[in-house]
């Protein structure tokens, strides 16, 4: 094992520690400051995922942007691959995918502008740590070569880390939304 992907097995053992505390702990309305967000963007077409072990739920959010527009979620067909996006609405027939994530029993697929992207760790940075796959990887940088795709990573403000461990094709959130604050990180640039 290399000392990069050490460092990575670390850091994701310290997050779903800190991820699991604060899933515990928390209450109603999670997903309040990412409803707020999407708000914004009514209409864009938008994939956020269905939650799996300690996931903060960004479904209460996606529920209400489906009554404006297109809102899908990721459907990994191999390893390797980029992720494709099957539509959902509340209330849709969902079945058992790879990897453990539930998907529609129905694929109609589009492709979003806007990803709630699901992670392990985050940094001030706009940095993600995520499960080692690489999907939302290699999807954002697909997405982001054909057009602007904003990636809105979610999470449970706990799952902060001072730094991460970062590989070159990883690919940076647009914003952070948590159930306490929103982490605009254009500010960064500017």
């Amino acid at each position: 094992m290399t000392d990069l992907a050490a460092r990575k097995v670390e850091a994701r053992k310290a997050a779903f520690a800190r991820r699991q505390i604060a899933h515990e702990l928390g209450g109603a309305g999670r997903a309040g400051l990412l409803s707020s967000v999407l708000a914004g963007y009514r209409g864009v077409p938008l994939a956020g995922y269905m939650p799996i072990r300690t996931e903060i739920d960004p479904r209460p959010a996606m529920a209400e942007a489906a009554a404006h527009g297109p809102v899908a979620v990721p459907v990994i067909e191999a390893s390797g691959q980029p992720l494709r996006f099957a539509l959902w609405e509340p209330g849709a027939e969902m079945v058992a995918g790879p990897f453990g994530a539930r998907i529609p029993a129905v694929l109609e697929y589009i492709e979003p502008e806007i990803l709630i992207v699901p992670l392990v760790a985050f940094d001030a940075a706009g940095n993600r740590l995520g499960y080692g796959g690489g999907f939302y990887d290699r999807t954002l940088a697909q997405l982001r070569a054909r057009r602007a795709t904003l990636a809105i990573g979610f999470a449970y403000d706990a799952q902060e880390a001072g730094s991460l461990p970062l590989e070159p094709t990883d690919q940076p959130l647009d914003l952070i939304v948590t159930e306490r604050r929103v982490i605009d990180l254009s500010d960064l640039s500017g």
